[in-house]
């Protein structure tokens, strides 16, 4: 059977809007999972962010009727051996804000030339229902850290995330142009095209 409604292992409605618009005509519908806040959380502990979006899907779907969509995504910087990577969240401390994240970057970046400051947003979504995994899709964007945050749209370290394409940060792109290029975006669409694809061989019931 096809799959046309996932729900989102996340309270956050701002991580569902951007779903949501990422895939504006799409046969799949997205919605909250119910009472996710009140669940234990799962540690995202593991040293790649497959086996983060893998693990939590999968941990989640326990919970749910229908079929979890779980997500590990973050930024990747060779010249600082691949950090923030999978700990981009936590890569000030717990606590930090996005703007303490940021400075935290460029202050380790700041003796490094123009070549050693290529970067690269990674997304890797994952699909499960029942404690089965059903796909895993991954993309990233290229780019590079300028050396002061510009714009004031985007969340994150999009301030900082020059992208040559364009030739503007993340935050100072429009929400069109940084859908059509961004590592989430372009993850997400392969997802709907496997979806939409055929029958992918699980049962979902009627509630979900």
């Amino acid at each position: 059977m096809k799959i046309d409604h996932l729900v989102l292992a996340t309270s956050n409605p701002g991580k569902l809007r951007e779903y949501r618009r990422l895939g504006p005509n799409s046969a799949v519908a997205l919605d909250l999972m119910t009472g996710f806040a009140d669940l234990p959380i799962f540690e995202e502990a593991a040293p790649t962010f497959a086996e983060n979006a893998a693990g939590k899907a999968l941990y989640y779907s326990r919970f749910a009727d229908g079929v979890v969509l779980a997500e590990d995504s973050g930024l990747v910087v060779p010249a600082l051996n691949g950090a923030p990577g999978v700990k981009s969240a936590r890569y000030a401390g717990e606590t930090a804000t996005d703007a303490d994240r940021v400075r935290k970057l460029l202050d380790e970046m700041a003796p490094m030339c123009d070549r050693e400051r290529a970067a690269k947003f990674v997304c890797v979504i994952a699909l499960a229902c029942r404690r089965r995994a059903i796909a895993i899709m991954a993309d990233e964007v290229h780019g590079s850290i300028a050396h002061e945050p510009r714009g004031a749209n985007g969340f994150g370290y999009d301030p900082v995330f020059f992208v040559p394409e364009i030739g503007k940060t993340f935050a100072e792109a429009t929400a069109e142009e940084k859908d059509r290029l961004s590592h989430r975006g372009k993850a997400f669409r392969k997802l709907l095209a496997f979806l939409l694809g055929g029958d992918i061989g699980i049962t979902v019931s009627q509630g979900s």
